[in-house]
């Protein structure tokens, strides 16, 4: 197994180039990981949240945070690794979604711990009760501590100088600036694979703040072992028991096939529904929040001519017992649990505890229980699960991140505007409810894809659906491009209307049109002959204002020293600290 770097020819399409089959669907870029975010400086490229970021390519190159091969001061690291013959049973989790298939394999501390824990993490730190797991892991060169809290494996980062912007938003919204501890989870990480070319190629750029040169020497030497440090040896094949990784999933299916109850928990839009009709299309989905006790019994009718009430079995009941007739297994769906009234809460609890409906009618053998809720800080009307119901299901937590739900929207064919905004945007994924206008969460995106295709891709119909902000970062993403053709046809009034951060999104629209320039400019950009493009950025960047041609300056300054001096010769790369260099014949050597 060996970790390198990835060639601009692997990735770009160009004539006669031997790209590897899976980019032309993902597309170049790269999100950043929480992680990454925390250790690069952001120098003006970092600027809008859960973006793409700028990582390293072999023999000198990068890769920009569009998605193009550009010279970059700030770059990321998008690992790659070449498997040996027989390490592909080291991989997990295998999801092939059309071309594109992925896998787990490691872990590594890429997201900022769940709020819930939070406090709970920084008291025990505080008072020194972390548990030590006698591991560590290089971040920015330096040794990290792995702790242990609960379950979960933990390190804990400072945030370095937050550079340009002064603050860092981290993948769930959390806002972080320079001196603030941040603690960071590990998480399995996902890669893309070729199983052809026995390839990994990470999702995401998983760390930043090396040198290309330190990057080499890492992914080299501690970065593999770090990864993965605890391949446990096959159990003896009388073992007896086995230790298999699941995903939340397969772990839903598990407990079906167990006839234990799961409860499912997840924020609104998390697909908690889709995971269970991904199990049992024909599911039977009672909405609770529409029920009461009287329509899960059944109705009491009083019979005059016998003088006598007669309990009418429940219509639920009814389909469910045609669903299992011939002894098939089928989900009965309790959906909204918690927003179901106390006393809807005691009739499932009956249901769930003696499979008896009204004490009188059994559910069929085959059936099996599922129920799923919202949390309490989502919504209003959710009430908290008494004990007793609580205890009676295998409680399985899901958190949807664009990582998995991306391939569950190749797999719906949903519109590639909105798949390729969220691959570049994660933060957009989901955006807080305020009840006054439209939010983001993986469902409204749906709803999103479905009105650009009715509508021929119309994105004044977006702003409805997802809000303001996530709305106007959607137009800006995919307007970019095409300002950068024409970045000075801005009148004076259209200029004075923009907002400072759209002022200095056009500044750095400007910068990456002059990446390349000579570092003579710095002095009086109107004396050197410059092509008519670059000209023009210039010129537009001096229209915009004494503050934004300093920061244009400055950064352009910091580009040009980065491409004067910074860059390695192949040479070192590949000398006594680089990475092992692969056999000549092979097509991916980075050479």
């Amino acid at each position: 197994m060996k970790a390198i770097f990835l060639t601009q020819d692997q990735i770009i399409a160009e004539e006669g180039s031997p790209r590897i089959p899976f980019f032309s669907l993902v597309g170049a870029s790269a999100p950043a990981t929480d992680l990454a975010l925390l250790t690069a400086s952001d120098d003006g490229f970092l600027m809008e949240p859960g973006g793409g970021i700028n990582y390293y390519l072999a023999d000198g190159g990068c890769i920009d945070r569009f998605g193009r091969p550009n010279p970059c001061s700030v770059c990321a690291v998008r690992p790659a690794i070449l498997l040996d013959p027989g390490e592909e049973s080291l991989l997990q989790h295998l999801r092939e979604e059309g071309e594109v298939a992925t896998v787990e394999y490691g872990f590594f501390p890429t997201t900022v711990l769940d709020r819930s824990m939070r406090d709970l993490a920084e008291k025990n730190l505080r008072e020194h009760s972390l548990a030590d797991t006698g591991r560590h892991v290089t971040i920015m060169g330096k040794q990290h501590p792995v702790y242990r809290l609960g379950a979960k494996q933990i390190i804990v980062v400072t945030v370095e100088d937050s550079g340009a912007n002064g603050f860092i938003t981290l993948s769930d919204g959390t806002v972080v600036s320079e001196g603030e501890l941040v603690f960071l989870e590990f998480r399995p990480v996902r890669w893309l694979y070729d199983a052809k070319l026995r390839l990994l190629v990470s999702g995401m750029a998983l760390f930043a703040g090396l040198s290309r040169s330190e990057t080499a020497a890492y992914l080299q030497g501690p970065f593999l072992r770090e990864l993965a440090p605890d391949v446990e040896p096959d159990l003896p094949v009388d073992a007896g028991f086995k230790m298999v990784r699941h995903d939340e999933l397969s772990l839903i299916r598990a407990y079906v096939d167990a006839n234990i109850p799961v409860f499912i928990h997840g924020l609104s839009g998390d697909g908690k529904s889709d995971r269970v009709r991904q199990i049992d299309p024909q599911a039977l989905d009672i909405e609770l929040v529409n029920e009461t006790p009287e329509t899960i019994n059944g109705r009491a009718v009083y019979n005059e001519a016998k003088d006598e009430i007669i309990d009418i079995k429940p219509a639920w009941l009814i389909r469910l017992e045609r669903l299992c007739r011939n002894g098939e297994q089928h989900i009965l769906f309790f959906d909204e649990l918690t927003n179901a009234t106390k006393q809807t809460q005691s009739v499932i609890f009956k249901i769930v505890l003696e499979r008896f409906v009204n004490n009188r009618w059994p559910l069929p053998e085959s059936a099996r229980i599922v129920a799923a809720g919202n949390d309490r800080s989502e919504s209003s009307a959710s009430h908290d699960l008494a004990e007793p119901l609580f205890g009676r299901f295998a409680h399985i937590y899901i958190r949807t991140t664009v990582e998995n739900w991306m391939p569950w929207a190749v797999r719906s064919r949903l519109n590639p505007y909105v798949m390729e905004f969220l691959a570049n945007n994660d933060l957009y994924l989901r955006t807080p409810y305020t009840g006054t206008e439209g939010h983001a969460d993986p469902r409204r995106w749906e709803m999103v894809s479905k009105a650009l295709d009715a509508s021929g891709n119309d994105f004044s119909l977006l702003e409805p659906i997802v809000g303001r902000d996530p709305a106007e970062a959607f137009v800006r993403f995919f307007r970019a491009r095409q300002e950068l053709a024409a970045v000075g046809n801005y009148s004076d009034e259209e200029l004075a209307r923009f907002s400072i951060a759209r002022k200095y999104q056009l500044a750095q629209q400007c910068l990456i049109l002059c990446t390349g320039t000579t570092a003579t400019i710095l002095s009086d950009a109107a004396e050197i002959k410059l092509s008519p493009r670059k000209q023009e950025a210039f010129e537009l960047v001096h229209r915009l204002g004494p503050e934004y041609e300093a920061w244009f300056r400055y950064m352009l300054e910091r580009k040009q020293a980065f491409t004067a001096s910074d860059r390695v010769r192949p040479a070192e790369l590949h000398g006594e600290s680089s990475i092992e260099e692969l056999p000549a014949e092979d097509p991916w050597v980075n050479a």
